[in-house]
């Protein structure tokens, strides 16, 4: 059987920008292997969740892995709880949380200027687990990676529904999807039931104590009085989103498609998608400089050795969107594009292992925000004859032989090709 090298671009699609010429931070990047790939094999454009939908990234790789978030995606809340191996349970309500920056109740900064460090967030945890106390419940924060974190509160007095809203803002839930938001009140969103049980009740009013009260606590902090010296934002504030309360029952992957599946993630997010989903976590340093990059390319070719597919989520290309640097993305492309795809494809036999190369939603840079345009899509290498295209990009995969796909909808497809 072929093998398949499935990599996820986060954030990829854009908007197009005045200052690259009106062309997208992807169009205006070198990325002569990528290209080369679009060359040899067929393009498309995939809708990841739904049309009109801006996802949030669990449920749009949820998605592109063929499993429908809206009936099997439990809540990012518990993605990222199973991501980073905290005690969870039925009942417990798991959120996803960011560290942000608030002059009460307005939020100055949902990300703390994106300078704080994992080791700053670690210990802001510390002290909001050693300080605030909950009426009859408890909980644990987690920091994970820098701004990032996981909260999970446990009720003395029953179980508690994820069927409330969120706090932050930025983000609003339908049932168990993340729906981001291009536009919003900077101010901390009081969380309320959407239904009238005891449970919903009960969670949403230990939710807003935990949030009105960790942040006096993050407040007097030493942390962020060190950070004022040196005049950096404090992380003052903990923002709720995306609650679960009850781990999911999944077909594994290789149950429902076939191959032996391996995974490279960068974030709790997606290594909880992973566990969930019954891959297998190759170990691999944070992408942080070319010389990562290289190092994934490397451990990828050697991991197809080892698996039937190895699917690789590639963070880059959705942070400096979402603050708007457009060069600074199409820049990051490029390094993707030079330091991954340019060592890892001569590293595989083309004849025997079939590539794919989508995203996750299209963040823009003119709007700071993830949006429901269409992303691009290659397929190339085992099995695949070249329909003609050119490049790389979003307006080149649209002319594309593939088409509009929906993201449940690649899997099941390259699954078909692994078996020719």
């Amino acid at each position: 059987m072929n093998r398949l090298l499935y990599v996820c671009l986060d954030g990829l699609g854009d908007d197009p920008i005045p200052e690259l010429d009106d062309r997208t931070p992807l169009e205006a990047a070198r990325t002569p292997f990528l290209d080369s790939l679009a060359r040899r094999g067929r393009t498309g454009t995939v809708v990841t969740v739904g049309e009109g939908i801006a996802p949030e990234s669990d449920i749009a790789v949820f998605a592109i892995l063929g499993y429908d978030p809206r009936e099997e995606h439990p809540g990012r809340g518990v993605v990222e709880t199973v991501g980073v191996g905290m005690d969870f349970r039925d009942g417990d309500l798991a959120y996803r949380v960011n560290f942000a920056t608030a002059d009460w109740p307005r939020i100055v900064d949902r990300r703390v200027g994106r300078d704080l460090t994992s080791d700053e967030a670690a210990e802001l945890a510390d002290e909001v687990n050693r300080s605030l106390r909950l009426p009859n419940a408890t909980f644990e924060l987690r920091a994970t990676v820098e701004h990032r974190g996981v909260l999970v509160i446990r009720s003395n007095e029953g179980f508690l529904s994820a069927n409330v809203t969120n706090t932050d803002p930025a983000y609003r839930k339908e049932g168990h999807l993340g729906v981001a938001l291009e536009t919003f009140e900077p101010e901390v969103a009081r969380c309320e039931p959407l239904d009238d049980s005891e449970a919903a009740r009960r969670a949403a009013a230990l939710t807003n104590a935990f949030v009105e009260d960790s942040a006096k606590i993050l407040d007097a902090s030493e942390v962020n009085a060190a950070r004022r010296r040196t005049r950096k934002l404090p992380g003052n504030l903990i923002l709720t989103r995306d609650g679960g309360d009850a781990r999911p029952n999944l077909t594994p992957i290789r149950d429902r498609f076939g191959p032996e599946w391996g995974c490279f993630v960068e974030m709790p997010v997606e290594r909880g998608i992973a566990v969930l989903l019954g891959m297998a976590p190759v170990d691999a340093p944070r992408l942080l400089t070319e010389a990562d990059y290289s190092t994934w390319a490397r451990l990828a070719a050697d991991a197809l050795d080892g698996y039937d597919a190895l699917y690789v989520h590639i963070k880059g290309p959705d942070v400096p969107a979402h603050d708007g640097r457009a060069e600074d993305k199409r820049d990051v492309i490029e390094l993707i594009d030079r330091a991954f795809f340019g060592e890892v494809l001569p590293l595989i036999d083309p004849a025997r292992t079939l590539v794919a190369v989508t995203a996750d939603h299209s963040t823009s840079c003119v709007r700071k925000a993830h949006t429901p345009d269409p992303v691009p899509l290659v397929v190339s290498g085992a099995g695949v004859t070249s329909d003609g295209s050119e490049s790389y990009g979003e307006r080149a995969c649209a002319r594309g032989s593939l088409g509009s796909l929906r993201g449940v909808e690649i899997v099941p497809r390259l699954a078909g090709l692994l078996r020719g």
